[in-house]
């Protein structure tokens, strides 16, 4: 005998995961913001080096209380080497490329190159793990691409634009490249191990650019030091401890699409806060970014069967 049933429905949304991801995309945000205010006074390598310390004492804290640092360390060589290797590419290399760029471009232009990642990830994933490369996602390459291309010759005629927009593109590849490093490392950690231990050992990396970060503290204005001390605190310790959190409960294509929404974020933050408004073609190379990454999310329908037969 045949029974028509209703076709299987996919489970709900993880709630948990959701809310962490919709968190970080507002405080990743706002680092953009604080980026570009702080960026007059703080050099690139010595204001990474600032929020990278400050992140690291603030997560020592939870760590401590939580069973102490002996207790998390991984046994084998493997985690070490997956978390030295996001925390160099992301959290240290990252951030000092970032820096660097927002000294040429606003913070609305920064998050919009930057938000180019997700792509990258998506490609990478196809080359090293085999996933499919669909037409909507070779579509969605080249719409974004032809944003980039005009946010580039958008940006202005001189060299010093030019170079803010190469540098955020190397950020994007970065930070590409830290999430596909980051997600196999979440397999052996927890996500504040994770964080806690990349910030340390992004901080070491950068420990060469103490003496630049002390002499540029000691004449530096208030709302400066407040500026790396909230990027320590906030995006960094907060924010990449809900991502982390988040990652470990999620495809790293799904979740990194969640950051979509950070370079409308960043250009309205940054013109309510620094009073920054992106010329027209800027935004016209944005929306092209953004439909470019829409369209590679976009999955090519599948029969879906809504029989089952059923023998008696």
């Amino acid at each position: 005998m045949t029974t028509d049933l209703p076709a299987a429905r996919p489970t709900g949304i993880d709630v948990p995961s959701a809310l962490a991801a919709l968190l970080t995309v507002v405080l990743w945000s706002s680092a953009f913001v604080a980026i570009r205010d702080a960026g007059p006074t703080l050099s690139p390598a010595p204001m990474a080096l600032l929020r990278l310390a400050v992140a690291a004492v603030a997560l020592t804290v939870p760590v401590m209380a939580r069973g102490g640092v002996a207790a998390r360390l991984p046994r084998t060589p493997r985690p070490w080497l997956l978390i030295t290797g996001y925390a160099v590419l992301w959290l240290a290399a990252y951030t000092v490329a970032l820096n660097t760029g927002e000294r040429h471009v606003d913070a609305g232009t920064a998050a919009l190159l930057v938000n180019l990642a997700p792509l990258l990830v998506a490609f990478t994933a196809a080359a090293l793990f085999g996933e499919r490369l669909t037409r909507w996602l070779i579509a969605g390459a080249a719409i974004s691409l032809t944003g980039v291309a005009i946010i580039a010759f958008g940006t202005g005629s001189g060299h010093r634009d030019s170079l803010g927009v190469l540098l955020c593109l190397l950020a994007a590849v970065l930070y590409a490249a830290g999430v596909l490093v980051q997600k196999p490392a979440l397999r052996h950690v927890d996500p504040l191990t994770a964080i806690w231990l990349g910030c340390v050992i992004g901080t070491v990396v950068l420990l060469p650019w103490t003496p630049h970060l002390l002499t540029e503290l000691s004449t530096a204005p208030t709302r400066t030091i407040a500026d790396g001390i909230y990027l320590g605190l906030v995006p960094t310790a907060l924010g990449f401890t809900l991502w982390s959190f988040a990652l470990r409960r999620t495809d790293a294509g799904r979740l990194t699409a969640s950051t979509y929404a950070v370079p409308a974020v960043s250009t309205l933050m940054s013109w309510v806060i620094l009073g920054e408004t992106p010329a027209p073609v800027v935004f016209a190379g944005g929306v092209l970014c953004l439909l470019g990454v829409a369209v590679s999310r976009r999955r090519s329908a599948r029969p879906t069967p809504n029989t089952v037969t059923a023998q008696r």
